[in-house]
């Protein structure tokens, strides 16, 4: 009788083992790459996505590199994630406001210039 549960053992270890490292692997070697997945598009496909690569490594690395500035915050990351998007709208706001007053005192000065031209 224990020779009978050691083999059951034995049999149950080799199975969990086949599955635990069979799966991975199985799944490792089906999964096709980047490569092949990019020549399976079609020309036109491959010429947007070289054109766009750039771009998208760009907004993903600024995706990620906000991503590690919220993380070093003691809140979550998505509460942080959002003020720090309420501080660039706020920003983006106020450098639209130095905009305009830059253009308007511009505009300003050259319809003085203009007024003393004419006088």
């Amino acid at each position: 009788m224990p020779t009978a549960r050691i083999v059951t053992y034995t049999k149950a270890l080799a199975a969990g083992a086949a599955l635990c490292i069979g799966g991975p692997a199985l799944v490792w070697y089906v999964t096709p790459t980047e490569e092949e997945i990019f020549k399976k598009y079609n020309p036109d496909l491959q010429k947007r996505a070289l054109e766009t690569r750039d771009q998208r490594q760009q907004e993903f690395d600024d995706f990620v590199c906000r991503l590690k500035e919220a993380s070093k915050s003691p809140k979550p990351i998505w509460k942080a994630l959002e003020e720090m998007d309420k501080a660039d709208t706020n920003a983006k706001a106020q450098r639209l406001r130095d905009e305009q007053a830059t253009l308007m005192s511009e505009t300003e000065r050259r319809r003085a210039e203009i007024r003393a031209s004419l006088k």
